[in-house]
Formats: structure tokens, sequence, C-alpha cells
């Protein structure tokens, strides 16, 4: 058995040296900053969870008010064959509203979330949305009774929420 005073270890330290220890914490500095840099990029660019479920919200509210509407071939104003709104509609207004899908189509919310009777909705003012309806064939319904309509809502800092739905006018 060797002790400490055989000649065979007496050269061989037990520590590191100083250049070894300064070696290592540069490294560990490094390793280090890369991967906090790599988190923080991806902090900042993650999207607020609450924001997205506000988003979401206001998503399944606009594509459930627009599938809601009429599809009848006979728009009760006129003009159900164009898509858009007719002259004079809008969303909410007491006297010439939105009555049927495609009067959704184009529709956008670019200032911030309204409701249905135009106010703006408190805490949704940086939020956006937009609505496009097209004409359908699926499952046999064609074109010219279906409806595909999308809906996007906008939160801040430009993460969007798609929602999609379908909408078809029976006994064409």
């Amino acid at each position: 058995m060797r002790g400490r005073s055989d000649p065979a270890l007496r050269g061989r330290s037990a520590g590191a040296s100083l250049v070894e220890l300064v070696v290592a914490i540069v490294v560990v500095g490094v390793v280090a900053s890369a991967a906090l840099g790599v988190l923080g990029r991806h902090l900042l660019g993650s999207t607020d969870p609450m924001m997205m479920q506000q988003a979401l919200a206001v998503a399944r509210g606009l594509l459930d008010e627009v599938l809601a509407q009429g599809t009848d071939t006979t728009d009760p104003d006129g003009g159900a064959d164009g898509f858009g709104p007719e002259a004079g509609e809008a969303r909410g207004s007491a006297t010439s509203p939105f009555d049927h899908v495609n009067d959704y189509h184009g529709y956008t919310m670019s200032a911030g979330i309204v409701a249905f009777d135009g106010t703006p909705v408190a805490g949704l003012e940086n939020f956006g949305a937009t609505v496009q309806v097209v004409a359908q064939s699926i499952a046999g319904v064609p074109a010219s009774s279906g409806y595909w309509v999308t809906v996007t809502v906008t939160a801040p800092g430009g993460a969007s929420i798609v929602l999609e739905g379908f909408r078809a006018r029976l006994g064409t």
C-alpha cells in the first residue's frame, strides 16, 4: 500500500489548479449565458396565455354570431347572393342589421373588439378580428348553398386564433 510519502504520488495534486478553475468558470459562464439568452428570447416571444384565452372567447362568440344568421335564398333586404353587407347594413344596427351569413364577409374590428351593439369591450382595445365568408361545397351541399366562415382574432403581440365553421342552406 502506498502512503503520502510514496515518491510516485509526490508530484500529483489532489485539487485543481487556478488555471483549471478559471477555465471551468469561463466554460460554465458561456453555457449559462447561451441558455439564458435562448430562454429569454422564448419568453419574450411567447404570448400571455390569458390573452390567448380572451382571443379564443372572442373568436367563438363571433363565429357563433355569424353562424346563427340566416341562409335563405331571399335576404330580407335583398342581396343574399352578394358577399358582404348591403348598402346601409351594419352589425348590430337597430334599423338595418346584418341578416345573412354572407353579410359578415369582410367584417373587421381593427381598433379593438366591440359588442354587438357597437360598444367597445373593456380590456380588448388592443385586439382585432376579421371575418371571411366564402361559398363552399361540402358533402353533397353545393357551393351555392354552403358558406365557409373563417374568424381570425389577433391578440396584442400579433398571435392569432383562427376558428372556422360551415353553414348550409337546407332544402336546395
